[in-house]
């Protein structure tokens, strides 16, 4: 697998702050991501996520109307058992039982704001380097399921 992969990644970043939104997309800008979508509108992300089909989410915790964990949930919902897609949190949530509650719904990883925006990187290419070999072993093994703690979530 070579860097063209992984920047090729399709990227959805969830936040109900403008200013989140264009510091995240520019964080993946500058690393040399195009292919991102952001919304700052949770109500839309399950019909995002089915029409964009993102490799990884970015996920904020504390929005209105729909919270990140209702997110989970319904994208929990949304994909197959078989799938691997990875959801990143990134909120200001810093509680123990938010991490809990995001990790066990099945987001992959979690990390605080203000965040250090190298470990942020690192996390991004860790989570989307796991879903490319995901996508390849799909093509050798067609019914190749992820372990169950891979999903999480529903």
């Amino acid at each position: 697998m070579n860097d063209n992969d992984i920047l090729a990644s399709r990227i959805l970043i969830v936040d109900d702050q403008p200013g989140n939104l264009r510091l995240l997309e520019d964080l993946l800008g500058r690393e040399g991501f195009g292919n991102v979508l952001s919304t700052t509108d949770s109500a839309q992300v399950i019909d995002l996520y089915t029409a964009f089909d993102p490799d990884l989410v970015l996920l904020d915790l504390l929005m209105p109307e729909l919270d990140g964990f209702a997110v989970l949930e319904r994208l929990a919902r949304c994909r197959g058992t078989d799938d691997f897609r990875p959801v990143l949190v990134l909120t200001a949530d810093a509680t123990r039982d938010a991490k809990r509650r995001a990790l066990s719904l099945g987001a992959k990883d979690f990390l605080t704001k203000p965040f250090d925006t190298v470990e942020a990187m690192l996390r991004i290419w860790n989570l989307l380097e796991t879903r490319q070999l995901y996508k390849r072993l799909r093509q050798v093994v067609p019914d190749a399921a992820p372990p169950a703690h891979w999903r999480g979530g529903g």
